[in-house]
């Protein structure tokens, strides 16, 4: 006899402080799960990029080899290189455990944006201020890149890939996705200048934050509006937003120092975190909790569900 299964849990938001850590690299423009979010990267303005265990909130590795600030990262899927970009114009891979740059790779005219692994590790994607999104083979020796998009009009402000597609935001207003194996490229006009875009976990939808402090969320296939998302404030700098690890709610960072979640479907406001009295510059959602990173002037902080117990270590 078949028991039945156990009715999923409500979803729950990451509402509740548990630890703040000071990353002591200046500002810091982005705070990144890896994969299986055990550990997260920091990018600082000081140009050093920073390994941690966010749930100890301890330091484990710092980067330097990049001439001027950090301004994002990724972690491959065995956890054994990280990439990075900045403003020096440059894509660094990085060995994970001896901290040693791999490869430096050069070709962008201006500052680099957003970075990400193909899900192979092989390729590297990155999107720059210069238009194009470059992609680079980690294991070719050659210095050059392997392919260039440059569809874009203006700067490539935000980049993400599946095992198929690349999908960029860029500042000329659209949400650009490329379909690798049909070699096809679809575009959706949004009219304001995008600075962030992701997929949903499903793989259906993508959701598009741009500088009239809106998130759009729009099917990936038709590019239809399937929801609007307002209250927060993004109108001067690229901001992060994300959607929580079962696709039930939007999140965004706000200039006005806090972060903003909504229901997916309803679209109404259900959680606003005090996070700074600056504007956030950063978030990430954990890949499967309701577990959030948020990164703001030179601090990070970890937020989980409120019915989270934090676990006592041994006492000191």
């Amino acid at each position: 006899m078949a028991f039945p299964e156990p009715k999923p849990k409500k979803p729950e938001l990451p509402k509740k402080l548990v630890s703040t850590w000071e990353c002591k690299q200046g500002a810091v423009r982005a705070v990144r799960f890896n994969v299986d979010g055990n550990y997260c990267l920091t990018c600082g303005s000081d140009k050093s990029l920073k390994l941690w265990n966010p749930h100890k909130g301890t330091l484990l590795k710092t980067y330097s080899g990049h001439g001027y600030e950090v301004l994002d990262a990724a972690g491959s899927f065995d956890n054994s290189q990280v990439c990075s970009c900045g403003s020096d114009k440059t894509v660094v891979l990085w060995d994970v455990a001896t901290g040693q740059v791999i490869r430096k790779f050069r070709g962008h005219a201006g500052k680099v944006n957003c970075v990400q692994f193909n899900e192979e590790a092989t390729v590297i994607m990155s999107g720059s201020i210069d238009s194009s999104v470059r992609c680079w083979d980690c294991r070719s020796r050659r210095p050059d890149s392997i392919q260039i998009l440059d569809e874009a009009k203006d700067g490539i402000s935000s980049l993400r890939v599946s095992d198929h597609e690349i999908l960029t935001g860029s500042v000329d207003g659209r949400v650009r996705r490329y379909d690798l194996r049909a070699g096809e490229l679809y575009s959706d006009y949004i009219g304001s200048p995008i600075t962030c875009v992701c997929f949903s976990k499903d793989g259906q939808c993508t959701l598009a934050a741009s500088l009239d402090s809106t998130l759009r969320l729009l099917d990936k296939d038709t590019g239809e509006l399937l929801g609007e998302y307002t209250g927060h404030k993004n109108v001067a700098y690229k901001m992060d937003c994300c959607l929580s690890e079962r696709d039930t709610h939007v999140g965004s960072c706000s200039e006005d120092g806090k972060v903003y979640f909504w229901d997916l479907v309803e679209g109404s406001l259900a959680a606003s975190l005090p996070v700074s009295n600056s504007a956030v510059q950063s978030l990430s959602f954990h890949p499967t909790e309701a577990c959030l990173l948020t990164a703001a002037e030179g601090l990070v902080q970890l937020w989980r569900e409120e019915s989270y117990v934090v676990e006592e270590g041994p006492p000191a």
